[in-house]
């Protein structure tokens, strides 16, 4: 969970971490009363690394919707279900696990970036407590272009410059989505937090430094 690159100095800023975590999760068990936490946000925003960190100091499972739409028709990637099918097809999936999973206690949910476009998976997450990951668009260009695009089929496109392509292609899918994901009940924007911790980057952020701000 946290990992230690200089010495002492690095560990004792891990245990500060972890004790931090854990006592922000205590604070509120009582008013999450085992809620199901949904985190939404663009693709590449940190959902699931967040997520990760957060069902385990909560006592909370944790899951992929991606994933458990993977499962559920049997193909091994998101980037298949829309070669193979379509994606209406996927966002139908798509809405019969976040309905599923609507009605489980204790749940820590990663959704996909597309999940906030259809009003019935609001309905679904207001059951429980959504968070939106806001991640800077250039941020989220460069890791993207880092990783590369073929596990996002809305993205992956032949293109000589990945980090161009990438943030042409995010910019449109956030004007699209942009009303969709103000529905979320906590906003955690990277950009202020880098501010107010005297970052420069939002990428000298750590997961920890991110899982903190999601607690309400």
């Amino acid at each position: 969970l946290f990992v230690c690159n200089t010495g002492h100095q690095s560990l004792h800023n891990s245990v500060d971490e972890a004790l931090l975590l854990k006592r922000k999760a205590e604070e509120v068990q009582f008013e999450l009363n085992g809620r199901c936490i949904y985190l939404v946000g663009m693709m590449g925003s940190g959902k699931s690394t967040v997520g990760k960190i957060l069902a385990e100091v909560l006592g909370y499972s944790y899951f992929d919707s991606d994933s458990l739409v993977e499962q559920a028709v049997g193909m091994p990637s998101v980037a298949q279900i829309f070669k193979v099918h379509s994606e209406a097809f996927f966002r139908d999936s798509e809405s019969s696990v976040l309905r599923d999973l609507s009605s489980m206690h204790r749940l820590v949910v990663a959704t996909g970036g597309g999940a906030v476009i259809r009003p019935v998976n609001w309905r679904y997450m207001k059951k429980g407590l959504s968070i939106m990951l806001d991640v800077p668009l250039d941020a989220l260009a460069k890791r993207i272009a880092q990783v590369g695009t073929a596990s996002r089929p809305l993205l992956d496109q032949p293109s000589a410059d990945p980090y161009t392509a990438a943030f042409t292609k995010l910019s449109v899918l956030a004007e699209q989505r942009g009303d969709a994901y103000a529905n979320a009940d906590v906003r955690v924007s990277l950009e202020e937090l880098a501010a107010k911790k005297g970052h420069d980057d939002v990428s000298q952020l750590t997961p920890t430094d991110i899982a903190v701000e999601n607690f309400p």
